[in-house]
């Protein structure tokens, strides 16, 4: 059985939910996932850490029961999202004398979203604190760690950083604390690529916040707890930071063959010019795995084959969700194939445009690559080459 106990006086009594395999309907979880709350036992008062995910209210309330909870007198909310306040109504039922300690942002969701009444709050400032009576909670304010709202609760005396969605990670776990680095990295890395990368200019601000403290336990809401801060601190900074590599993310989808050798030769190219390839078919692609490739990749090229005078739609999806995690990918282009006519390029750019990376001029074989053709798909891995090298990459 797992070890609850993070110190004296501060248990676990999250949930796991290790079969679980997609979420908010988008996002892949290969290892499942874990809805974290912690009890916070002072002398003189008792408060949780956030709740769980409604489906497990159950498991949140077992637990609480088996470390013999009489009373809670607070319940600090994070983060207004379902999956770490879905169990408030249920923890206020049991404990009705419980307040509910969160921001004014915060507050105004958890009435929308979960209808907890108006009276039932305690609003806080960023850098405010409340005791425990032996323990002192200081609220900081993160925002945008995913969500506006979103803020993190340092406990001064033992040295803990709760830190809601930062620095967490997709990952069931059988044993509290991370053991080995290794183990964790690739869950984090893809926890960050798909939340937290279209904020990277708040998260090294908000890590800046954070790097003052002095911590020996981050405990986030998802995923197990760290032994300091310095591992995952120091690879949110890599991540967040404007460095990428010499690398290049393609993903395709083909419907007769055309693409997928126009893909498959254009990789060939860029690898024998010494570039690193990321290559994805979007027919069975994780986006969890596109995402954690766009993290590094200076270059991402969509190839995509013409449907209905357009993009294929998995080709939208693609040039969306490099839209919406705002890479830091300094160049992007098109390359693909087409029978008759059409806009793909026109639409795929009018997608990417916004993203602020320089678009390398495209290439659009009529049919089944010819040897002209594939001149232009080795021409293009040139281009790309030259601009790797003129950012210093190679």
């Amino acid at each position: 059985m797992m070890d609850i106990n993070i110190k004296n006086g501060i248990t676990y009594v999250g949930a796991d939910d290790g079969q679980r395999r997609i979420f908010d309907e988008l996002i892949g979880l290969p290892d499942g996932t874990t809805y974290n709350s912690y009890l916070v036992s002072g002398k003189e008062k008792t408060a949780l850490i956030d709740s769980v995910d409604p489906t497990k209210k159950d498991v949140l309330l077992k637990n609480l029961k088996s470390c013999g909870v009489s009373s809670i007198d607070y319940i600090i909310s994070h983060h207004g999202e379902q999956d770490h306040s879905g169990a408030i109504p249920d923890v206020l039922e049991a404990f009705p004398m419980a307040k509910v300690i969160t921001n004014a942002k915060c507050k105004a969701e958890l009435i929308d979203l979960l209808h907890i009444e108006d009276e039932k709050f305690i609003v806080i400032e960023d850098g405010q604190e409340i005791s425990l009576g032996d323990k002192t909670l200081r609220f900081i304010f993160t925002p945008w760690v995913h969500w506006p709202e979103t803020f993190v609760t340092y406990l001064a005396q033992d040295r803990i950083l709760f830190s809601c969605d930062f620095l967490g990670s997709h990952y069931s776990f059988k044993k509290l604390f991370v053991d080995d680095n290794n183990e964790i990295f690739i869950a984090a890395k893809r926890y960050y690529a798909e939340i937290m990368s279209p904020f990277r200019s708040l998260v090294r601000k908000n890590l800046e916040k954070i790097q003052p403290l002095e911590v020996d336990v981050v405990a986030p809401s998802h995923g197990p707890l760290h032994k300091g801060k310095d591992f995952i601190t120091g690879c949110y900074s890599q991540w967040a930071s404007d460095d990428v590599k010499n690398e290049v993310m393609l993903v395709y989808v083909s419907m007769h063959g055309s693409t997928d050798r126009i893909a498959q030769y254009f990789a060939q190219s860029l690898e024998k010019k010494g570039i690193k390839v990321h290559k994805f078919n979007l027919a069975d692609a994780d986006t969890g795995d596109i995402a954690m490739a766009l993290l590094d990749s200076a270059t991402a090229v969509i190839g995509s084959p013409m449907v209905l005078a357009g993009p294929h739609p998995k080709a939208v999806f693609a040039a969306f969700l490099v839209k919406a995690l705002r890479p830091k990918t300094r160049f992007l282009s098109v390359i693909g194939s087409y029978g008759w006519g059409g806009k793909l390029v026109e639409q795929l750019a009018d997608i990417l445009g916004s993203t602020g990376a320089e678009i390398i001029e495209p290439v659009m074989i009529k049919g089944y690559p010819k040897e002209a053709d594939y001149k232009l798909l080795e021409e293009l891995a040139g281009r790309i080459k030259t601009k790797h090298q003129e950012l210093g990459l190679s």
